[in-house]
């Protein structure tokens, strides 16, 4: 049996920063019973997310770990820079530009990039361009006023 080619999602951030949007869509992935991977380009992010995913809400937290911890292939959640799926993730995201690299594991791919930088808009297009010549199905979402509209 085939399976289902990835689904790559484009998020262009507008009204919040990564920092708002990423735990939104991880909740959102936990609830579906997925395990994600987010990569970045580099290990300042890692940091940083490590600590922000345990602090964004008073109430509650994300359970993650970066990929260099022991142990870390048993958390729904990997934090890495890596092209690995120790966790067997279902969902990939991908922070400050992060190159998708192979996706034949993955359910879907979500692209998140700032849509005030130039750069970054730049990367989300060349992405979207190979993403298509690939065949795999791709969707572009924008942020609305709440929540998020789905534009192509």
């Amino acid at each position: 049996m085939m399976a289902e080619a990835c689904e790559v999602w484009f998020y262009h951030l507008e009204r919040t920063g990564l920092d708002q949007a990423l735990p939104e869509l991880l909740e959102k992935t936990l609830a579906r019973g997925w395990r994600a991977i987010v990569r970045a380009t580099g290990p300042a992010r890692v940091e940083h997310l490590d600590g922000w995913l345990w602090a964004y809400r008073d109430e509650s937290f994300l359970p993650h770990a970066p990929a260099d911890e022991p142990g870390a292939a048993r958390q729904p959640i990997l934090l890495t820079t890596g092209d690995e799926n120790p966790n067997g993730a279902d969902a990939l995201f991908l922070v400050d530009g992060a190159e998708p690299g192979e996706l034949g594991d993955y359910t879907r791919c979500v692209v998140l990039f700032d849509g005030g930088d130039e750069e970054a808009l730049a990367t989300a297009r060349r992405q979207w361009k190979s993403v298509k010549a690939k065949g795999l199905p791709a969707s572009y979402w924008k942020q609305q006023g709440r929540g998020w509209e789905k534009q192509a």
